[in-house]
């Protein structure tokens, strides 16, 4: 008896492969375990199911370690059925790793390094924020210069991108209230 196997008709199958499966369920884990490490007010702002909330906070009053165990493998089984993805972009958002929070961080560095390289840069942060301080962010900008001629610790420079950002937020602070005023009088 011969045994005609076909390369395409022997591993016919649908879906990921077994370790693909055991990798999708281990972050499932992962983020249960991100999920019972929230405070409860954090946690309620988790879009989630009912049934998976009382299932971390069940998590969360477990001090044996057996039953402990039990019930992230149940919180595990409950998030095989719900879409992750809002759940990790809470998660994301409470550890401050949004795409748009990154990208602003990455475009404030990128104007303190203008600003370094090159006085001029101040007159775009007069006109973005015509708010701030200027005389304060040539002083700093002048003292981080400094910092890094002399090998020191870079005080100035952390200052200057703490107050690029802090001038920042306020213009989206300001920004957000003026929608909130102008979508009150529609």
């Amino acid at each position: 008896m011969t045994h005609d196997h076909h390369d395409g008709d022997f591993h016919e199958y649908d879906g990921p492969s077994k370790s693909q499966r055991k990798r999708d369920m281990h972050a499932l884990q992962d983020l249960g375990e991100q999920l019972v490490a929230l405070s409860v007010e954090r946690l309620r702002k988790v879009p989630m199911p009912e049934e998976l909330f009382d299932a971390v906070r069940d998590a969360q009053r477990f001090t044996a370690h057996g039953a402990r165990r039990r019930q992230m493998q149940y919180i595990g089984k409950l998030m095989r059925n719900i879409d992750p993805e809002p759940i990790q972009a809470q998660l994301d958002a409470f550890n401050g790793v949004s795409r748009a929070e990154t990208a602003r961080q990455h475009r404030l560095e990128k104007l303190r390094t203008d600003l370094l390289e090159d006085e001029k840069v101040i007159g775009t942060v007069a006109e973005t924020w015509p708010q701030a301080d200027l005389q304060h962010l040539r002083t700093l900008r002048r003292n981080a210069l400094k910092e890094r001629e002399q090998n020191k610790p870079p005080r100035a420079f952390r200052e200057l991108f703490r107050v690029l950002r802090e001038l920042d937020e306020g213009a989206r602070a300001a920004q957000a209230e003026q929608q909130e005023i102008s979508g009150d009088e529609e």
